[in-house]
């Protein structure tokens, strides 16, 4: 088969070749599907005959698809077809970083800001032991944006030792062997020079390399041979005078700590480097009026505070008259620490999980310590943190305007709790809860769910009525993380496309007129600042902009005010600002989180399988045993088929959002939800064949499978409705294929499971969750399985066994099949394992009833503290000019 411009690869349309490289040719195409522009690349053909080539295509895949952030290359998929290797990546527009040296030297400006960004592209690498080993100009890409986006991880490789997930990485080449050669002469460090084992110190050489030829467009190590080029790496210094005079002393040290040829002197961590950048380019930019002094003492008093910890700093602040519970005065900026309770983290990261009361005197967020999460709270100048009672599970807290509740979500209600202490007390139903903001007029704006626009409620409680409407036929499928303006009727949130959440927009919306401003594309969680800003998140950052609340108008370029800021796939940032002035976030990577599939025998002996790391949830193993249907969450979640012999993922379905897999016990089809019909809905698709998935509960409402009967004759699902919540229907397979009500009450009722003659599910009514099983039919009792609690049941094949969760361990019930009298439950095994939720179950077992496949989170990195900057507006304002509002 001929590649060339009209031709087709799966749902890629070719439209034009872009260019060739040592692995393979690169071609611009269109995705049909999804219509977008992607870039492709295919193996060349006589190298794809080439295992140990195929090797190193797959892992450049794997590797690049481990690194989520805005200014490296996106890639999508890695697809084979009988013909061709290929991988789908994000076409990239602009010059290579080689194109624009073409025309000369960079400005010192233009050098620092481009290496910053190309230094956080490693950074995010390296902090998942990935390095690079070919960074080089014609590696980097600047849009006409000005962002930088670094290319081709082709000859990446895990780091050996270095990441709790290296062991997925099993299987692939190794190709960081003693006297191999890769890279690219001009910019290979000494050790890779030589053909040794290289580490990331090696793409700080490169990155040197590349800082000394944009500053005076010649490269730092140029030969008129490679061989000579080779010598001069490995024996000479660059021509430092070719960098021009005005070059800062700061940058001229850097440059050359990542150009020593002495590993034990040479930088360790790039991220050094960009600290380093992005202090010379804040000294550039300083405003003259502003003396170096103050500037001093500014970056001495933050790193003192961070030195003395948190009980130094707060007395060191208190001393200086910074720590107050009103606004404070405008001065310096001082951050600091704030540890939580011992052997805590923060949890439930998918959503906000950190608030910060409006005069800056406590902070509520989300924590586990081991236990089921829950809310604490604590005041900014003391040490102690208090743990809230009955509020296990909760997401996204946030506070009234007079500081005196806390709302938040948890088990399918919004609450509100007293910070004085008390009990919490239910505001409404709401599904899961994707933000909400509490207004002066004592009306609350939150998102209930995907799939809805944001809702209003009364704080004393009430029914919720619609705020805003999805706009279905513009692709829009939430909308959440609202802010209201001081007017209580203006709204800020993100609206949800299909795409990742970095590409959504923010806009805001009159609820009572509806008239809708778009702010910005590109971002999400927004939140209005009192100095006249509009702050919000994307890529892991927190961008700023000037913003006029009266006329809605973004004034000028968003600037970049916080790196680092943890944010989820889902669009969550964790970070808060206080009217006084004052902010609290939580400092981690951007993505989705990483998470690894394992086999666990019934003694809790763990084997990881050799599928890439990914967000995995739901895995469910085929009848044979030998493969897995597995979701990949997502800005679009997504099911994906692991061929466990072959260590072979492949993407399954495609059109819309699709999770919760169920196989059918003949292993023949499989039933999943998807939003391909505009609602989350059942669809049945029959493996193996070219016909399309059929939708078989059409229904305005939510609906997520539990199981089939061993017969097939009927399939057990949840459908969530508005007034009763969670409720489990039965639809019959053959025959009149009218669904029919199983259970629904006020309770929650979720994650049903058949035998044939019982079904196993989850239900609140005791006030917490519990396992229960209920006869199919005839005029056997409900029974209660659980006693302390439980979620997620799963049926042995068997069908004399079920097993279920509570907390981190597994446990198991026996059942007779004659009576389903229910015997007592014990512990199968303990582990740290990713809990699934009230509407799927986070793992499954073999047909031997043997093993376990379940998920493993890995370097999620969820911070056991948090960090407070204090007057943080005050140097905001100074920062990004704005005329307050």
């Amino acid at each position: 088969m001929q590649v060339k411009p009209g031709s087709r690869l799966g749902s890629y349309e070719i439209t034009a070749e872009l260019g060739a490289g040592g692995m393979g040719r690169v071609y611009r195409a269109r995705d049909t599907r999804l219509g977008r522009e992607v870039a492709i690349k295919i193996v060349h053909p006589h190298l794809a005959r080439d295992p140990e080539h195929i090797r190193r295509f797959r892992q450049e895949a794997e590797s690049l698809a481990a690194v989520a952030h805005p200014n490296v290359a996106t890639v999508y998929q890695f697809e084979e077809t009988d013909a061709f290797f290929y991988l789908v990546m994000e076409l990239v527009p602009g010059d290579t970083l080689l194109d624009r040296l073409t025309h000369g030297p960079f400005t010192i400006r233009e050098t620092l800001v481009i290496a910053s960004q190309v230094a956080a592209a490693i950074e995010v690498a390296h902090e998942k032991s990935i390095i690079h080993r070919d960074l080089k100009p014609a590696n980097i890409k600047i849009t006409s944006d000005g962002v930088v986006k670094v290319l081709d991880f082709g000859l990446a490789k895990m780091l050996r030792g270095e990441s709790s997930g290296a062991s997925v990485m099993s299987t692939a080449a190794r190709l960081t062997q003693e006297g191999t050669i890769l890279g690219t002469v001009a910019y290979m460090s000494p050790e890779q020079t030589r053909g040794r084992v290289v580490d990331r110190r090696t793409d700080i050489w490169a990155f040197g390399c590349v800082m000394f030829e944009m500053l005076s467009s010649r490269q730092a190590f140029a030969g008129d041979t490679a061989m000579d080029t080779m010598a001069n790496v490995l024996e000479r210094e660059p021509r430092w005078a070719l960098l021009p005079e005005e070059t800062p002393a700061s940058i001229r040290r850097l440059i050359g700590r990542c150009l020593e040829k002495d590993l034990s002197r040479r930088l360790r961590d790039i991220g050094d480097a960009r600290l380093d950048i992005d202090e010379a380019l804040s000294e550039e930019s300083a405003p003259a009026t502003r003396p170096a002094r103050a500037r001093g003492e500014a970056r001495t008093l933050v790193r003192t505070i961070a030195a003395l910890g948190m009980a130094g700093g707060i007395g060191a602040l208190a001393a200086m008259g910074l720590m107050r519970t009103r606004a404070a005065p405008a001065g310096l900026a001082a951050q600091f620490v704030v540890p939580l309770p011992s052997s805590a983290q923060l949890a439930n990261l998918d959503f906000p999980a950190v608030a910060i009361s409006p005069d800056g005197s406590l902070i509520a967020y989300v924590a586990s310590a081991g236990a089921r999460p829950q809310l604490f709270i604590r005041p900014l100048q003391s040490l102690d943190a208090t743990a809230l009672p009955q509020t296990e599970d909760a997401i996204s807290p946030f506070f009234s305007p007079d500081g005196r509740w806390l709302g938040f979500f948890s088990g399918g209600q919004l609450k509100k709790v007293p910070v004085a202490g008390g009990i919490p007390t239910v505001i409404c139903d709401a599904q899961v809860g994707f933000g909400a903001t509490w207004g002066a007029n004592d009306v609350i704006v939150f998102a209930a769910a995907t799939g809805t626009g944001l809702s209003r409620v009364p704080a004393a409680g009430g029914t919720a009525t619609p705020a805003t409407t999805l706009n279905v036929d513009d692709g829009e499928f939430s909308h959440r993380w609202p802010d209201l303006l001081p007017d209580g009727d203006t709204v800020l949130f993100t609206v949800g496309k299909i795409g990742s959440w970095d590409d959504a927009q923010i806009v805001a919306q009159s609820i009572s007129s509806g008239r809708r401003t778009v702010l910005i594309d590109g971002g999400t969680s927004p939140r209005y600042v009192r100095t006249g800003h509009l702050v919000y998140a994307r890529g892991g950052e927190l961008m700023a902009v000037p913003f006029d609340r009266v006329t809605l108008n973004v004034r000028g370029a968003p600037v970049r005010v916080i790196e680092r800021v943890l944010q989820s796939v889902d669009g969550a940032a964790q970070v808060s600002v206080s009217a006084a002035g004052h902010l609290v976030y939580a400092a981690g990577r951007f993505g989705a989180p990483d998470r690894q599939l394992v086999s666990v025998d019934r003694s809790g002996a763990v084997i990881p399988l050799a599928a890439p790391v990914q967000a995995y949830a739901a895995p469910r193993v085929s009848p044979d045993g030998q493969q897995l249907i597995v979701a990949v969450m997502g800005s679009v979640d997504s099911l994906w088929r692991y061929e466990i012999a072959q260590g072979r993922l492949t993407q399954f379905a495609f059109e819309g959002s699709n999770a919760f897999p169920v196989w059918a016990p003949n292993g023949r089809r499989l039933a999943f939800s998807s939003t391909r019909a505009g609602v989350l809905n059942l669809f049945v698709q029959t493996l193996d064949t070219n016909v399309p998935p059929e939708r078989v509960t059409p229904s305005e409402s939510a609906q997520v499978p539990g199981s089939w009967s061993p017969d097939e004759q009927m399939l057990v699902y949840v459908e969530r409705h508005p007034n009763t919540g969670r409720d489990i229907w039965i639809l019959p397979t053959s025959g009149d294929r009218t669904p029919y009500s199983f259970l629904t009450t006020e309770f929650d009722e979720s994650s049903p499971r058949s035998n044939g003659s019982v079904v196993a599910y989850v239900s609140n009514e005791s006030g917490r969750n519990e396992v229960y099983l209920r006869p199919l039919r005839g005029p056997l009792p409900v029974q209660r399985v659980s006693g302390a609690g439980g979620t997620e049941p799963v049926w042995a094949p068997s069908g004399r066994e079920l097993f279920y969760r509570n907390g981190d361990e597994l446990m198991s019930v026996a059942i007779d099949p004659a009576t389903s009298r229910v015997g007592a439950a014990t512990t199968v095994f303990r582990g740290s394992f990713v809990p699934g939720t009230v509407d799927y179950s986070n793992y499954d077992v073999t047909p031997d009833g043997l093993r376990f496949v379940m998920v493993r989170e890995i370097d999620r990195g969820q911070p056991g503290e948090l960090r407070a900057i204090l007057n943080w507006l005050s140097s905001l304002a100074a920062t990004v000019t704005a005329r307050p509002s």
